[in-house]
């Protein structure tokens, strides 16, 4: 939850006239919107008589030469390859900084959310190989795993105050899990062919990462380009899916602050009064007096704050406002086509459309109800089966993973299509049956 801090300052022209933006682009739920918008103009560009011009933005070549050196892809794979690295970048940050002191920091805390996700992840599975075991779809077993942490917290912040904080957070603790999973699935199981040297690689540039953590190094510039010069780069030739880089790397960023609340304090106050004292300057500028302590008071603010926090915090809006519009921009214009009936009864279809329904609900309230009745786990604080069961129902929208393990999981035309079909119509449906459930409180059995 974002505070609304409010100071005293002057705004200049551009900043007055962007305030609401700002202000709007600090709701969760924002995010989710202009993600459906940008599936809804794909979904239409791609079915309109300008459907050429679509798909050839996206199989556009875009290429980097330095030196004797060159890589070039379309930009359906920078995107696919390049930008949902940073996704899962900034999800690793997310599921470091829980393990180290959130909602999975504890057993006490960690065991309903985690549990939970396990068995929304396993259930799905499943029921998409009971549709499909043996058949040439089989391999999609992990789409309907996935839950989209966006969409499904953004439905739930439209929800306001109805919903309490404790709930939000068990959802958060759950899509966090569940994205974890979704990154070990994908590394073991939809990787393909291994390029020992180039993995070879990839391990010492990850090595360099972990080294310059243990030895104090909170730079956050030096683990940018380790980071996408090296690890990215290494992963992205050696066959294992770069976006593993990206969690890899996430993990390797400095979670602790230098200097402690206590200290951070008392040296703030010591350069509050300094500059109190400092003789102030007569015209716009500050004094070198001033301006030494105003970079002073930068330093100490650096050392109280972590850099997986700073780099966490400075992503979010990048992440949040053009990978993921992007990523759905490029990845959800359907040619729709073919007989509708036929394609929603093909075991595709079925095991991820009942996957994503069934699979996840079942999953989630029979392993928490499970663990709540052996005296193993409670509810969070003020919430109510009610709660818990509108959760799972949301967990249900499996957008964004769902689409990008699509893409590795299949290379049939016609398969992905069916899949994408699949998930988008469901994710549509859980998303509005958990938001109806939980606006109107229907109860089921306590």
């Amino acid at each position: 939850m974002l505070m609304n801090i409010k100071i005293k300052r002057k705004h200049t022209l551009i900043e007055g006239l962007l305030h609401p933006l700002h202000n709007l682009l600090q709701y969760q739920s924002t995010s989710a919107i202009i993600i459906f918008i940008c599936v809804v103009i794909a979904m239409l560009w791609a079915n309109s008589p300008w459907s050429d011009s679509y798909h050839a933005l996206w199989d556009t070549s875009l290429g980097i030469t330095v030196g004797s050196f060159t890589i070039s892809e379309s930009l359906h794979t920078w995107i696919n390859d390049g930008l949902m690295a940073v996704f899962f970048f900034s999800v690793g940050l997310e599921i470091k900084r829980e393990l180290l002191g959130g909602e999975l920091s504890t057993f006490k805390k960690a065991i309903l959310p985690f549990s939970a996700a396990i068995g929304g992840m396993f259930v799905p599975a499943l029921i998409y190989l009971a549709f499909n075991y043996g058949t040439p779809g089989e391999n999609g077993w992990g789409i309907p795993m996935a839950t989209d942490i966006a969409f499904s917290l953004g439905i739930l912040a439209l929800l306001g105050k109805r919903i309490p904080l404790s709930v939000k957070i068990f959802l958060t603790a759950l899509a966090i899990v569940d994205d974890l999973g979704a990154v070990v699935v994908i590394a073991f199981f939809y990787t393909s062919d291994i390029y020992m040297l180039d993995l070879i690689w990839g391990l010492i540039f990850l090595a360099v990462l972990m080294l310059a953590n243990w030895v104090g190094v909170r730079n956050q510039i030096f683990y940018m380009l380790v980071s996408i010069v090296g690890l990215w780069l290494a992963f992205f030739f050696s066959g294992v899916h770069p976006t593993i880089a990206g969690v890899l790397a996430a993990f390797t960023i400095p979670g602790r602050v230098k200097i402690n609340e206590q200290l951070f304090l008392m040296n703030m106050e010591t350069l509050t009064q300094l500059f109190k004292k400092a003789d102030p300057n007569k015209n716009i500028f500050v004094t070198e007096d001033q301006m030494e302590i105003l970079e002073t008071i930068k330093e100490v603010t650096s050392d109280a704050e972590t850099p997986l926090q700073k780099v966490e915090y400075a992503l979010s809006g990048f992440v949040s406002f053009i990978v993921l519009p992007l990523f759905a921009l490029a990845n959800a214009g359907l040619v729709i086509h073919g007989d509708g009936l036929a394609i929603f009864l093909h075991p595709v279809s079925l095991g991820i459309g009942w996957g994503l329904l069934a699979g996840k609900f079942l999953g989630i309230i029979g392993v928490s109800r499970l663990l709540v009745y052996l005296g193993f786990a409670e509810l969070p604080e003020k919430a109510t089966w009610n709660h818990i069961y509108g959760v799972a129902l949301l967990a249900g929208v499996g957008f964004t993973m769902s689409l990008f393990i699509t893409e590795l999981a299949f290379t049939d035309p016609d398969t992905i299509y069916m899949s994408k079909m699949s998930v988008l119509i469901t994710s549509v449906f859980t998303g509005v049956l958990g938001y109806v459930f939980l606006r109107f409180k229907f109860k089921l059995p306590k």
